[in-house]
């Protein structure tokens, strides 16, 4: 009977990549879950990876007729959502004095080195990335939401205000993941071991690179250290009531 994981390339993408995926999960959670409640935060989260999809999105186009555009599942196309977001929390015209920092500036380096030598391990970087988004940028998002709900402190968020990214309108989130991963599988099948190897170790190489963008997120640390005072006084105050109470 033959061995479903090894059929399955997905699978050996996520094996290849469990160590430095789950530094990746670490920073996010670092990074980006202690500021919900701060939109610069968010708002340079989204910065660091708009030119990353817009990039692999032009890729995707210049080339169609190749494996690497057999990728390009209908929905899944996020450049403009992240246009209409960043505008939301940096206002029109972010784009005049925007320029890419060292780490994304490196990260759209290496995308321009693979696609000019080896374009086919454009495919490593448009899986991981999209089926990230569509995976935990949508738990981010959920639990954005549900803190902003309840803070008593912050405008609550209306329409679709800010999270045009993790909106897919009338496409299904698990209908475009399972057609994605389809086409990896299906691709990979026609793929020799050699390429195939090649993309499992480019697969690291994504998640170095998003570590990277991903440390750069500005803000995260002013967040942090606020909740931290904030628990401070609570524990103050927890104190200073016990220790009038032990006195009676």
């Amino acid at each position: 009977m033959p061995d479903t994981d090894e059929e399955d390339f997905c699978k050996k993408m996520r094996r290849a990549t469990r160590e430095i995926h789950a530094i990746s999960d670490a920073l996010v959670n670092a990074k980006l879950a202690f500021g919900f409640m701060d939109n610069k935060v968010w708002a340079d989260g989204l910065l660091v990876f708009y030119e990353i999809f817009r990039y692999l999105e032009g890729a995707m186009l210049r080339l169609r007729n190749t494996k690497v555009g057999q990728l390009r599942v209908e929905g899944l196309q996020r450049t403009e959502a992240f246009e209409k977001d960043l505008e939301y929390y940096l206002g029109r015209g972010w784009m005049k004095n925007y320029t890419p920092r060292d780490s994304v500036a490196r990260y759209l380096m290496r995308l321009r080195e693979v696609e000019d030598t080896d374009s086919l391990l454009l495919m490593a970087y448009i899986y991981h990335l999209y089926m990230g988004l569509l995976s935990g940028g949508i738990i981010l998002r959920k639990k954005r939401q549900l803190i902003q709900k309840m803070s008593p402190f912050k405008d609550k968020v209306t329409n679709n205000d800010g999270n045009n990214l993790t909106d897919f309108g009338e496409f299904n989130i698990y209908e475009l993941k399972s057609e994605l991963r389809s086409s990896m599988n299906r691709i990979a099948e026609t793929l020799d071991e050699d390429t195939k190897n090649r993309l499992l170790e480019e697969s690291k190489t994504v998640y170095i690179l998003n570590n990277e963008i991903i440390q750069s997120v500005q803000g995260a640390g002013n967040v942090i250290m606020k909740k931290l005072v904030y628990l401070l006084l609570i524990l103050i105050f927890i104190t200073i009531v016990f220790l009038q109470l032990f006195r009676q």
